[in-house]
């Protein structure tokens, strides 16, 4: 009989559904057991809206207090970091702080029980505009110790894999750079340890870096099906706030229009080629939509920070037998 690595390696099991041994990044072992996964954004100081007084600097939290609030929440499976989507100069330095915060309070241990108990994923600005930006500014994130890189707005199959390769070592056939920064005493090993296991699992059966793949855009969804059949895709998202937006029309008096079935069907089409495909499919979900969403199929969930995400967790949890 084949071992389940040797089945992975030879086509005849799905990646998502082979069952590994414990490993240092938690999303993978409950995603490889077809368990549900609750990621929480992670906390950050309020933000003033355009038109409104400055937030008072003596009001707003360090990076060491965020990190401390984020490592006493115990029931995520990760934390997710949305703010480099857009101005990545601008935001990179505050989350190297935060990553750092995080680390000092929270590092894993060297032994058999090494594992992430908070692992950091983190959005990456669009790949498509420039590949060759894309894939520095994604090194740099991955030097932070990061667990995970969440594609957005992604067009096509071959922006998914250029995405993709990003991720993965020259050595590994793809077009990371030898540089790993922080990233190896972030994970607690040496940079030759951090080399073979900082690798994209599925991929490779033993990689511990794992890849959301986000598609809002009508583009994006005509692609649906070739962007889930690229290997190494780890979970598909339909972004359904940008969604929102994309199915919301101005009419000649200037009233908005939200044409909820057509942004429905836009969630679902993304369903659909998850499982055909045999790739988890996630969204962002609240305490009100988690339960339903999760009936329909969804397996991985990004929630907001705070009283209702706890809730939308606890919810999920208890859905899912967790």
């Amino acid at each position: 009989m084949l071992s389940v690595t040797a089945a992975l390696a030879a086509g005849l099991l799905p990646p998502h559904v082979a069952h590994a041994q414990a490993r240092l990044n938690p999303v993978i072992d409950l995603v490889a057991a077809n368990k549900p996964v609750f990621g929480l954004y992670a906390p950050a100081n309020r933000r003033a809206r355009p038109g409104q007084p400055a937030i008072p600097a003596d009001s707003l939290k360090s990076m060491s207090q965020l990190a401390a609030e984020a490592l006493a929440y115990q029931k995520l499976d990760y934390v997710f970091e949305g703010t480099m989507e857009y101005n990545f100069e601008q935001s990179f330095p505050p989350f190297a702080d935060f990553a750092k915060a995080m680390h000092e309070g929270g590092a894993p241990t060297k032994g058999k029980a090494t594992r992430f108990a908070h692992p950091l994923f983190v959005k990456t600005p669009e790949i498509a505009p420039d590949p060759a930006v894309a894939t520095a500014r994604i090194g740099k994130q991955l030097n932070e110790g990061v667990a995970g890189v969440v594609f957005v707005d992604v067009l096509n199959a071959d922006e998914l894999k250029k995405g993709i390769a990003a991720l993965r070592f020259k050595s590994k056939g793809g077009t990371r750079s030898d540089d790993v920064g922080n990233a190896p005493a972030r994970w607690g090993m040496s940079e030759k340890e951090y080399k073979e296991k900082a690798d994209l699992w599925p991929l490779n059966p033993k990689g511990e870096l794992y890849n959301f793949t986000i598609v809002e855009s009508k583009e994006g969804l005509a692609h649906i099906r070739e962007i889930a059949a690229v290997p190494g895709v780890g979970v598909l998202f339909p972004g359904a706030g940008t969604l929102r937006g994309v199915f919301t029309t101005t009419d000649a008096n200037g009233q908005r229009k939200f044409d909820e079935a057509a942004w429905e069907a836009a969630i679902q089409s993304v369903l659909s080629a998850c499982k055909e495909f045999k790739v988890p499919c996630g969204y962002p979900a609240g305490a009100a939509d988690i339960e339903k969403r999760m009936k329909e199929g969804f397996s991985v969930f990004v929630i907001g920070w705070g009283e209702p995400g706890f809730k939308a967790v606890d919810l999920g949890r208890a859905a899912g037998g967790r």
